[in-house]
């Protein structure tokens, strides 16, 4: 399954691998052709060594790739061109995507060198997001990739490339979906972060940390320093849920966790570690959002045989929980 694998002399760091494209991945989505690092230093010719004919990329030619290649730059400056978008400058923190089928071609500014780190996949999911427009020729250079953690998604994808491990690795498409979805979070704007942006990110890790504790969301924005009503929206934006409900989706996570682990907790003592003001509290906030109460899921998950419900008398109408207390955003 490897095609071709080179650890560049110059910096230990840097490394390129190839690879064919795996039948498997019609089955994972996606496959990783191409993975590498390379430290450019400052005035050195680019690039610093020669890659497989297909995929080797001279300023006065340019190339074509047939997979998606993300580009990211984590130090230093350069210029990315395209037919379609003209050329662009790009810089550390500025991440670049490659389409199929569409020449291009880049390169640090002599000046300052770059750090490039960068992904290539392909696969039946790739080809989907390329129709939803993820991949739009109009925003393939995007900034804000530290803020996305692109960097760390690279990382891993890095740690397995470069044991050269033969073969499909599913491992290896998983730590690409993250790349991917850390572009998905990019934007096309290449200004710094804004103090909003910052909050959200701030807000976000401290609610990780403190979701079990008495929350006031709207002093946490206050403590910030921005509006409430502004953090909302960016933090639904960046989070996909309002951040009371961020808070409660992750107590219902480790609630689930709980649940099966080898303890046998009450639901109270659940939902008094988890910050729930009671154990009925836990348990229709837990029944809305999985459909199942607490009780019934930890039965499925450990394989205990269900006890049938008892069926309502005749001519009474189940009573329905009052939930919607425990999902209102602030």
């Amino acid at each position: 399954m490897i095609n071709f694998i080179h650890n560049m002399p110059k910096n230990g760091s840097n490394y390129f691998r190839y690879l064919l494209p795996a039948p498997e991945q019609a089955l994972w989505g996606m496959s990783v052709t191409a993975a590498g690092f390379t430290h450019v230093p400052a005035g050195a010719s680019y690039p610093l060594s020669k890659h497989p004919a297909d995929h080797d990329l001279a300023w006065d030619r340019g190339r074509v790739l047939e997979a998606v290649q993300i580009v990211l730059i984590e130090s230093g400056r350069g210029v990315f061109e395209t037919r379609e978008g003209g050329q662009k400058r790009v810089e550390a923190g500025t991440a670049f995507a490659v389409v199929p089928g569409t020449w291009h071609r880049y390169r640090p500014d002599p000046a300052t060198g770059w750090d490039e780190s960068w992904v290539e996949v392909q696969g039946p999911v790739l080809d989907k997001l390329r129709r939803k427009g993820l991949f739009d020729t109009a925003t393939v250079v995007r900034g804000n990739a530290f803020l996305a953690s692109m960097d760390k998604a690279l990382d891993e994808v890095h740690a397995l490339a470069r044991m050269g491990t033969p073969g499909f690795q599913p491992e290896l498409s998983a730590r690409a979906y993250g790349v991917v979805a850390a572009w998905a979070q990019m934007d096309g704007k290449h200004s710094a972060p804004t103090r909003l942006t910052r909050a959200v990110l701030k807000a976000e890790q401290h609610l990780a940390e403190h979701f079990t504790e008495p929350v006031n969301v709207e002093k946490l924005a206050r403590q910030l320093g921005v509006a409430y009503s502004h953090f909302r929206r960016a933090f639904r934006t960046h989070t996909g849920y309002a951040p009371w409900q961020y808070i409660l989706r992750l107590r219902l996570g480790r609630a689930r966790r709980q649940l099966v682990s080898g303890e046998d907790a009450t639901l109270e003592e659940i939902a008094t570690r988890l910050g729930f003001s009671s154990g009925f509290h836990f348990s229709t906030t837990f029944k809305h959002a999985f459909g199942v109460s607490p009780d019934q899921w930890r039965r499925q998950m450990r394989g205990d045989r269900p006890h049938p419900a008892p069926a309502p008398k005749s001519g009474t109408r189940p009573k329905r929980a009052n939930w919607t207390k425990s999902l209102r955003q602030e």
